[in-house]
């Protein structure tokens, strides 16, 4: 089979989706992959919301801050329209409002922030001391001793292929659920490569980042994502890019929940390259609740 008419890798299809469309000036349209969900995943829309910013900007320019609201469900089955609002543009920085638009409603909206590069003070907190991720499970020892045994909507989340290879660092706590607790540390990595081009890198971390986040939250009360009488969805979501970066390697996704209250979860996440350096930090709140009983 030639390479044409192979499938695109998991990675491809990350990439072809933040690859929109432009309609008109400030208008874009961006595609869902066909991958089964009732919904579309939530750092699909804000990877997308950030591209369509993004290119709405001069190329010296990149983002340092994006702020987003998730409003309605996104429909997979229908493109989303991304209407790019220029809210401001200074000789530093430059100002962006997004709007994501889908059967005449707003789903959800992002407000990204852009600044030139400039030098100045340095400093960072210590990425915490865990093992390396080599010395974790890959995936398929985690199938096999884990996955064989899960419920079925547990399999089916992990039987297939995906952009993203995670490894957690407590493997046990994350499939058990036995040893709550509100903080986690996971590695993640691309399983394939991406352009070597700061707009893209920035839209692929911000997809990825909105993946196992809400998990902390749910894991300091013994539950997870996966749990199906739990209703789960990404209402906010704030993300920092503090340095440049590369997708070429793992990186140590930490992460905290300080607050649960109100039927939301409140979590935070630090994004370390392997040698420690933080690239990003995020915060994120969202719904968690016990679903109505039929």
């Amino acid at each position: 089979m030639s390479r044409e008419t192979e499938k695109p890798t998991p990675m491809e299809t990350v990439l072809a989706t933040l690859d929109l469309e432009t309609i008109e000036m400030n208008l874009f349209r961006g595609n869902s992959p066909q991958v089964g969900w009732q919904r579309v995943f939530g750092g699909q829309v804000i990877g997308q919301a950030l591209m369509a910013a993004q290119r709405t900007v001069e190329g010296d320019r990149f983002a340092h801050s994006l702020h987003a609201y998730f409003m309605l469900p996104g429909d997979p089955s229908v493109p989303i329209l991304y209407q790019v609002d220029r809210l401001r543009d200074g000789s530093s920085f430059n100002t962006r409002r997004v709007l994501a638009i889908q059967h005449g409603k707003a789903i959800f909206a992002l407000t990204a922030s852009f600044q030139v590069d400039e030098p100045g003070f340095e400093h960072q907190g210590d990425m915490p001391d865990v093992p390396m991720p080599e010395a974790l499970m890959d995936e398929e020892q985690i199938k096999a001793r884990y996955i064989v045994h899960a419920p079925e909507n547990v399999r089916r989340y992990w039987a297939g292929r995906r952009a993203i290879e995670i490894r957690p660092v407590s493997i046990e706590s994350y499939f058990s659920r036995s040893q709550p607790s509100q903080k986690q540390n996971i590695w993640v990595r691309l399983t394939g490569p991406v352009p070597d081009d700061r707009l893209y890198q920035k839209a692929v971390l911000a997809y990825l980042s909105d993946m196992t986040l809400l998990d902390v939250a749910l894991n300091a009360h013994g539950t997870s994502v996966l749990d199906p009488s739990i209703q789960v969805a990404s209402l906010d979501h704030a993300m920092w890019f503090h340095r440049p970066f590369k997708l070429d390697d793992w990186l140590l996704y930490s992460q905290e929940s300080p607050s649960a209250s109100g039927a939301r979860g409140f979590t935070r996440g630090s994004l370390f390259t392997r040698s420690g350096v933080l690239i990003a930090s995020v915060a994120q709140e969202g719904l968690i609740r016990k679903k109505a009983n039929d």
